[in-house]
């Protein structure tokens, strides 16, 4: 079975699904980052804008500024609360619409492995955020493990068709991060594990949300058989834990890293 390619046009069936995830994932960054209250912000990949209102709710900015290719994200992400100190625009994670120096801080959440050349899109970062500002970034460790749709992947190759993976998945592993921030000539470089869990009702809940993520998934459903939509989601039924009453409740893990710009 031919796979199509990972897009994310429905903010709101990926708010329901990694919109959550993100939020959780981006309290605890945040908490690391501990950045000072009236900083200028760019959220790079902001997509439906769940962590760009965390920057909102919880950094006191001066100003927040998301960026994302997908018109069908940003829509959602404009009618968010936090539009209304934010501002968000069309833009490449490889080519920010922004001039050098604008920001204070620049953040990636769950992107920088959807970067076709993260090299190119971490000097982004860099190039639009001043002398001694804050570059940082969290994303799923994919290769670890730590994906929150992990089960749904490991039913797919049991179902011998092969996972939905990001281009640039490797640079989600902390080796990676570490020599993309030094490549770009970073310091104070640190990185850190974060670990989330999120707790379902039951198993048809998180079928739901974990399948129906901004469409990702409707091209391969729809492309089996009743028989093999069942069969997975036995398979990936049998591999999760279940309480007594059939919630479930499932741990993620993220790879952090923050530097900053040489300079003041």
């Amino acid at each position: 079975m031919t796979q199509p390619p990972i897009r994310f046009e429905d903010g709101a069936a990926y708010e329901r699904g990694m919109g959550a995830w993100s939020r959780l994932a981006g309290e605890t960054f945040l908490d690391w980052l501990a950045p000072p209250p009236a900083q200028r912000w760019i959220d790079i990949g902001c997509g439906s804008g769940a962590f760009t209102e965390l920057l909102v709710q919880r950094c006191a900015p001066a100003e927040v500024q998301g960026v994302d290719p997908s018109e069908g994200q940003l829509a959602f992400a404009r009618t968010r609360p936090a539009a209304q100190v934010a501002a968000f625009s069309n833009g490449d994670a490889m080519a920010v619409p922004f001039g050098d120096d604008r920001f204070d801080a620049a953040v990636m959440a769950l992107v920088i492995f959807f970067v076709p050349e993260p090299p190119r899109g971490v000097a982004e970062m860099a190039r639009v955020v001043r002398p001694g500002g804050l570059i940082a970034a969290y994303a799923w460790d994919m290769e670890g493990g730590g994906f929150p749709f992990a089960p749904i992947q490991a039913g797919m190759r049991a179902m011998g068709i092969a996972p939905m993976l990001p281009p640039s998945a490797d640079a989600s592993r902390q080796d990676v991060l570490m020599g993309l921030w030094h490549g770009a000539g970073l310091v104070e470089v640190e990185t850190r594990a974060i670990t989330v869990e999120r707790s379902f009702p039951d198993f048809e809940e998180y079928w739901v949300t974990s399948t129906n993520t901004s469409g990702s998934m409707r091209p391969v459903l729809a492309a089996m058989t009743e028989a093999e939509i069942a069969r997975f989601k036995d398979t990936v039924r049998a591999s999760m834990p279940t309480g007594p009453s059939g919630a479930i409740t499932w741990t993620a893990r993220a790879n952090a890293i923050k530097g900053r710009l040489p300079g003041v």
